[in-house]
């Protein structure tokens, strides 16, 4: 294991922002990452695990305890079962499952961060979660002190949540294993209605895989979400609000207070989220209360391409990011009375 003494957190995350940890180590092996654990616990050290850091904002004070970072290596398929190291770099991996023509994951492409952290925030864009194709989840249980397998119930996902969100103290992932789909070389079905759009097909439809991969690229590049050390749109968290889900007779009033406030002739996004619930978009409540895309003046804005990404402009601190997070939710609160959530997680910090 490599270890370093006050270390740099900021550039492991891709806000490039945030303090020094007192100790970073660096894991490469299961053992490794349950060794480092086990030593953290053992004598009270505040334990921050790292992954790829495309979801979390360090405060500039840093981190006083271990920071371990999973590098851990392992990409392995058998016919139509995936099993992933939790360091695996999680868009490598699907371009390699794209490659080996199975399906399941292919509208997941671009997302940065790790295998590991997929579970954890069960993550899904264009019409795909993880939780679809997961089957088991390797942890190291800090609780029990032991190596244990979860399943895809146990791992209780929900949208962006899980048990491992739920209670962050005590599992540590290792390993996780994905069932896929050999459809001749052509996608899951399509279920996002841009994606279908974008391929020219209906929704429902499959595609070839490559095509399917290359599209939601494309259009995550063209909102910032694919990362690029040279565009500042990208230094971000990708989303950094979850979409708001309503019971219906709070949707009620959120539609009235819309038509009240933008005219009669005006329906926010609306998207079934269960028996008696509805989803809307962050996004579009964020550009309605009037946060446009590029809104700021100092080193922390809204990116250019797409409202629901903050950004470092390149000297940003994180007290620069939480306050433009802070106005941001002020806005939306006092314009539509939603509160809006974040989805990154944070250190040392909050909002």
């Amino acid at each position: 294991m490599q270890e370093l003494h006050d270390a740099p957190l900021a550039p492991l995350t891709t806000f490039r922002l945030g303090g020094p940890a007192t100790r970073l180590v660096t894991a490469t092996t299961d053992a490794e990452v349950i060794e480092a654990v086990r030593e953290a616990d053992d004598s009270g050290t505040p334990l921050l695990v790292i992954g790829g850091g495309s979801n979390l904002v360090i405060g500039d004070k840093g981190f006083a305890g271990t920071a371990l970072r999973i590098a851990t290596r392992g990409f392995e398929l058998r016919g139509t079962t995936l099993e992933l190291a939790a360091g695996e770099i999680w868009t490598d991996a699907v371009a390699r499952v794209v490659e080996a023509g199975l399906a399941g994951i292919e509208c997941l492409a671009g997302i940065p961060g790790s295998a590991g952290a997929t579970p954890i925030q069960n993550v899904g864009a264009y019409g795909q979660e993880v939780s679809s194709t997961i089957t088991e989840v390797i942890a190291y249980d800090r609780r029990a002190g032991e190596t244990v397998a979860l399943t895809n119930a146990d791992c209780a996902f929900s949208y962006r949540h899980s048990r491992f969100k739920a209670d962050p103290q005590r599992y540590v992932v290792l390993r996780v294993r994905f069932e896929l789909e050999d459809a001749d070389g052509l996608s899951a079905p399509l279920r996002y209605a841009e994606t279908a759009r974008a391929l020219g097909v209906a929704p429902g439809d499959r595609v070839p895989l490559a095509r399917a991969r290359e599209t939601v690229l494309k259009l995550r590049a063209g909102k910032g979400m694919v990362l690029d050390p040279e565009d500042h749109d990208t230094w971000s968290a990708g989303s950094f609000f979850t979409n708001p889900i309503l019971t219906d007779a709070d949707f009620a009033v959120f539609r009235a207070r819309v038509r009240g406030r933008l005219g009669e002739d005006v329906e926010a996004p609306a998207y079934p989220a269960g028996e008696g619930h509805t989803k809307t978009s962050a996004a579009w409540l964020i550009d309605k209360a009037g946060f446009t895309k590029g809104y700021g003046t100092g080193p922390a804005r809204i990116s250019t391409k797409h409202t629901l990404a903050l950004t470092n402009r390149g000297t940003a601190t994180a007290e620069d990011l939480l306050a433009l997070a802070r106005e941001v939710i002020a806005g939306v609160r006092e314009v539509f009375g939603i509160t809006l959530v974040n989805e990154p997680v944070t250190v040392g910090v909050s909002l």
